[in-house]
């Protein structure tokens, strides 16, 4: 994805932002802890924080949680449902946070937006020295057997290569984290899974994948076909066609600290 298509992405959620809030899964406490484990300290930004998913786990965790969060809809939302946050306007590029301000900065789904070679200078200089960088990925479990089909049907544009267990490790394993001169900024990565699960109907699942950024930027009716063959293929299936069902999902977890 180039540039002007990453940025074309990443701006399209905030037209479908209740229904992001809405539909799309929180993280699991013991991925946020994990990410957290080698933090200094207790201040945590949650940077591109949309709607507040990752927020409201942080915040349930105790830690000092400030979010920001660059599309003003998104923004809306975080603060609606979280009125007690520190919510404030800014991007990965640009952080509206005083030098070593924070002990770690955690992005929820996000980090794979951020314009690294501008964003990772700006996060090592928010964090405090030892401090964590963290990306957690909620991913469809591909290994079970109809989630895989869903993901082969969907064509990439539902499901794309970091939304599934298989792709979000190699996806994220080179991701660039900027060095100065020959300096890392970073230490080296580690990844670790964490399996949980979200309640949906195939209506409610359907909605969570037209909440995807490559759905988003489909023509109307190009996205209406696509939705439509996702819903035929839900009804197709013991496991989706009736009532409620469990999404198993797993929330993969790249952390790193700044040296």
């Amino acid at each position: 994805m180039d540039r002007n298509e990453r940025l074309l992405h990443a701006s399209s959620f905030g037209t479908a932002a209740a229904a992001y809030a809405e539909h799309r899964p929180d993280h699991p406490h013991a991925a946020a802890n994990w990410a957290l484990e080698p933090a200094p300290g207790p201040r945590v930004l949650d940077l591109g924080a949309g709607t507040g998913k990752l927020t409201a786990t942080l915040v349930a965790l105790g830690v000092d949680v400030i979010a920001v969060e660059p599309d003003p809809a998104m923004l809306t939302e975080l603060r609606h449902s979280l009125p007690a946050v520190r919510a404030l306007p800014g991007s990965a590029e640009a952080i509206p946070l005083p030098d070593a301000s924070v002990d770690a900065v955690l992005a929820g789904n996000a980090m794979h937006w951020f314009d690294m070679a501008v964003a990772g200078p700006e996060i090592a200089r928010v964090l405090a020295p030892g401090g964590v960088l963290a990306g957690l990925w909620n991913v469809m479990d591909d290994h079970v057997e109809w989630v895989a089909e869903l993901e082969r049907i969907s064509g990439g544009a539902a499901i794309g290569p970091r939304d599934t267990s298989a792709g979000w490790r190699a996806q994220t394993a080179d991701m660039h984290l900027p060095r100065t001169g020959e300096a890392p900024r970073f230490g080296s990565p580690e990844q670790a899974e964490f399996p949980h699960a979200q309640r949906r109907t195939a209506d409610s699942l359907v909605a969570t994948l037209a909440t995807r950024a490559g759905m988003l930027v489909m023509p109307d009716q190009e996205r209406t076909a696509e939705l439509s063959r996702i819903r035929a293929f839900l009804a197709s299936r013991p496991e989706t066609a009736h009532g409620e069902f469990a999404l198993p999902l797993l929330c993969g977890v790249l952390r790193v600290r700044r040296l």
